[in-house]
């Protein structure tokens, strides 16, 4: 697929749409930037709600692609996630089919596989076909984010690559993300990828750098010409000084999910 000029990026004032706007432009992209919240430096950012079905596609007008961030990303209420992570993405993908916008990078989780046993040392990397296991409320709608994006791609011809996310920051912070990290430069190696790989349909990749202690398999991403180039290795010492090696005995330690797993609910739903 031709590199898509002009590039929707929803959740453009969040941590990840922050850091994707300072680096997918190096990759010869326009962006068109779009959140709830005010962008910062970025006049011209579409400030909407995704219930607003018609500022949504207003900006969806005219792209060639989306990359789709925005949401509620940690765990909350269910009428909250509804509204924002459900209801939102649907209206994301009516605004794309309206509008003839034929690529979609959906932001998924590692979330959605949250309650799967993490891999112990020698165990097989996690496939991408493993059972979707949502661990919570934010989990389950990105497994419903993925179940949309392949009807809208058998019933509607709109591609997309879902990216089942790590943790997307400049460092890992925590012993765990020591597995699932994905370097910022890495992020927008894969966004890049997601949008030109040609004849995607509906692909379902993790979102990793090349760690050392990866839990999962990144055939799918790599399939779409995904090259990471950076481990989180190099953070390791410093973390498990300070931290201790993950502990199978804890229940925080034991799921893909981690806390998210054993965290309390949000009340009242």
């Amino acid at each position: 697929m031709p590199a898509p000029r002009t590039v929707l990026l929803t959740g453009a004032a969040g941590g990840l749409g922050t850091l994707m706007r300072g680096l997918l432009p190096a990759y010869g992209y326009e962006l068109r930037l779009f959140d709830v919240a005010p962008v910062e430096g970025a006049p011209d950012a579409v400030t909407a709600d995704l219930c607003d079905k018609d500022a949504l596609r207003e900006a969806v007008r005219g792209v060639d692609a989306i990359i789709h961030l925005a949401g509620i990303s940690l765990e909350s209420s269910f009428d909250k996630i509804l509204r924002a992570n459900i209801e939102g993405t649907y209206n994301l993908y009516e605004a794309a089919r309206q509008e003839g916008v034929r690529r979609v990078v959906f932001a998924s989780s590692n979330h959605a596989i949250g309650y799967t046993p993490r891999p112990m040392p020698g165990d097989p990397l996690i496939p991408i076909g493993t059972a979707r296991r949502p661990d919570t409320f934010y989990g389950l709608s990105k497994s419903f984010g993925e179940d949309l994006a392949q009807f809208y791609w058998d019933k509607h011809g709109v591609e997309t690559v879902s990216v089942r996310i790590g943790s997307c920051f400049a460092e890992p912070t925590s012993v765990r993300m020591l597995s699932v990290w994905m370097s910022p430069g890495d992020g927008a190696r894969l966004f890049h990828a997601a949008l030109t790989a040609q004849d995607v349909r509906h692909t379902v990749v993790y979102g990793s750098s090349a760690n050392t202690r990866l839990w999962w398999d990144l055939t799918t991403a790599r399939a779409l010409g995904y090259e990471p180039r950076d481990d989180s290795e190099q953070y390791a010492d410093k973390l498990v000084a300070e931290h201790g090696e993950l502990d199978p005995e804890n229940p925080d330690h034991a799921h893909i999910g981690g806390h998210f797993v054993t965290d309390p609910p949000i009340w009242p739903y």
